[in-house]
């Protein structure tokens, strides 16, 4: 497998998927690459509107997309995909889609025989077994939280270390806390912004101007630097 799975599209005060650009471009590598782009997480833009943002940023490190929605038979689609990209957005919209689409066996499937394969935040999540770990608000119902399962381990992106000041909520790691309580086999990455995951012929490694921070049933939560090994997530 090859992936590249970042946690945020866009950093502060940058130009949307500025700061990953030269990595999805080094992950795609030569010739240039017409992706297949699914952008189904966006929920308050028109899947016009999202393809034309992305195109833009791709064509600019000498790759392409091309959007899902523009096939008339989505499985064909991906079948057919060079590459495949999934745009962040809301994880619940884009699994809904996905499985109202029934791409999921097809995405696996293409990804697992050698695919490329791109995403960012929910995109991120997609990878993962389910979407249990997203931040977004459940707008819809998925028809179940199953994902590709690509990695055995969860991806909080936008990982937090603290609420905003002033709120007395639980915090990110409350929640996620919460979620290995419940789920006691299952890792979970908090892959903080600025930061995503490479997996690459059968090894995983990680950039980021973070380090990461792993939930464990069990153990107290605790980081791995950029420096460190990475490949005992792919045998959780």
């Amino acid at each position: 497998m090859n992936l590249l799975l970042i946690s945020n599209s866009t950093m502060a005060g940058e130009p949307y998927l500025d700061y990953p650009k030269n990595d999805i471009a080094n992950f795609l590598g030569t010739p240039s690459t017409k992706c297949l782009f699914i952008p189904y997480a966006g929920v308050t833009v028109s899947f016009d509107e999202y393809e034309s943002k992305v195109k833009k940023r791709f064509i600019e490190v000498g790759h392409d997309i091309v959007s899902i929605h523009h096939f008339d038979d989505p499985i064909k689609a991906v079948k057919e995909a060079e590459a495949i990209v999934v745009g962040g957005g809301n994880t619940w919209q884009l699994l809904r889609m996905i499985h109202d689409q029934n791409l999921t066996e097809p995405i696996r499937e293409k990804v697992l025989n050698g695919t490329k394969y791109i995403g960012w935040s929910a995109g991120s999540n997609l990878a993962c077994p389910t979407i249990k770990t997203t931040n977004d608000m459940p707008i819809i119902d998925p028809k179940g939280f199953g994902a590709l399962n690509l990695i055995p381990f969860q991806i909080n992106p936008h990982y937090l270390d603290a609420n905003p000041e002033g709120h007395g909520g639980e915090t990110r790691e409350d929640r996620i806390l919460e979620f290995v309580e419940v789920n006691q086999k299952t890792t979970v990455a908090g892959l903080r912004e600025g930061c995503m995951f490479i997996v690459n012929d059968g090894k995983l490694y990680y950039k980021g101007i973070h380090s990461l921070r792993i939930f464990k049933y069990g153990i107290k939560p605790y980081e791995v630097e950029q420096t460190e090994d990475f490949n005992f997530l792919l045998k959780e």
